[in-house]
């Protein structure tokens, strides 16, 4: 199983922890042998993790899906390579955001054409300036289908940058980038604004499409969304009178349904319930109006 480095990676540790799965790491080891289950975790850049798991090397991955994207932009996944999408991980979510200079010339993306683009994503770049490019000749078809149509290079001078993308336009080695927009912080404080969305990102968990072991990768996926569940919801738990409970399981209709049981008071039930956790103050105080007593919110350390 692979792990991204970088901004995902404790994220990621955290939903390791929750499911059980035990290692130690090794000052300067990329690789961590689980305790308690046959894996072992190998510690990658998120941007080559597509590539181990999509060839088959790797069962199991956790990077973003700006990453997948970029991969697939530049290696078309076939029948036989290419990693599936198993879960939205519910972190790192983000934006790939096509950013200019606040006080330049260019307002939108078609002002970029034929200029100097400066990106870690060329893929993804290339794709979105080349449907851009066939949209505003009218070329072709007359249909932007994301490629150069044959024997046509790509006006728009894409450049590869690993990194510090966001200075590339003060020091004049380009007219706009294409990079990833978390917050909006590091974009603002250089001077930028995000004309366009290329993409949005979050954490995803990945598979092989041919997994060596697809139980214990069913297992591990599993408990994962278990940990994500826990993260997301919280168990409210309440007593009302009969009558009104109608109204309350409306407010609290739980994943599958609410639990009801009679209490030792004649016409008074108990109710349990998960309640997704940015909602519950809400949900309390609609639970408070229509009667309810005795509410109480627990936390859920895991569920299936």
């Amino acid at each position: 199983m692979e792990i991204g480095e970088g901004r995902l990676q404790q994220a990621a540790l955290d939903l390791l922890a929750g499911s059980d799965i035990q290692f130690r790491r090794e000052h300067r080891s990329d690789i961590a042998y689980v305790k308690n289950h046959h894996i072992a975790l190998v510690f990658l850049p998120a941007a080559d993790i597509p590539t181990f798991v999509g060839e088959g090397n790797v069962d199991l991955g956790i990077t973003g899906l700006d990453q997948i994207l970029e991969h697939e932009a530049t290696s078309p996944a076939s029948e036989d390579t290419g990693a599936e999408q198993v879960l939205d991980l519910a972190f790192g979510s983000c934006k790939l955001e096509v950013q200019v200079l606040e006080s330049g010339p260019c307002k939108e993306p078609k002002d970029l054409i034929g200029r100097n683009i400066c990106t870690s994503f060329v893929g993804l770049t290339e794709k979105f300036f080349a449907a851009l490019e066939e949209q505003e000749q009218e070329q072709g078809e007359g249909k932007a289908n994301g490629t150069i149509s044959a024997g046509k290079q790509l006006k728009t001078k894409i450049k590869y940058l690993s990194g510090s993308v966001e200075v590339a336009c003060a020091l004049g080695v380009a007219d706009g980038i294409v990079d990833l927009v978390e917050s909006g912080d590091t974009m603002r404080a250089n001077g930028l604004k995000a004309i366009h969305t290329v993409e949005e990102s979050k954490a995803v968990l990945i598979k092989s499409k041919h997994p060596t072991d697809p139980k214990l990768v069913t297992k591990v996926a599993s408990r994962i969304r278990g940990v994500i569940a826990a993260q997301q919801f919280v168990l409210c738990q309440y007593n009302i009178a009969r009558h009104l409970l109608p109204t309350a399981t409306k407010i609290t209709p739980g994943k599958r349904a609410p639990t009801v049981t009679q209490l030792d008071e004649v016409d008074w039930v108990a109710v349990s319930s998960m309640v997704e956790k940015k909602k519950i103050a809400t949900v309390m105080d609609e639970l408070a109006s229509c009667g309810a007593t005795d509410i109480l919110v627990l936390n859920i350390g895991n569920s299936r």
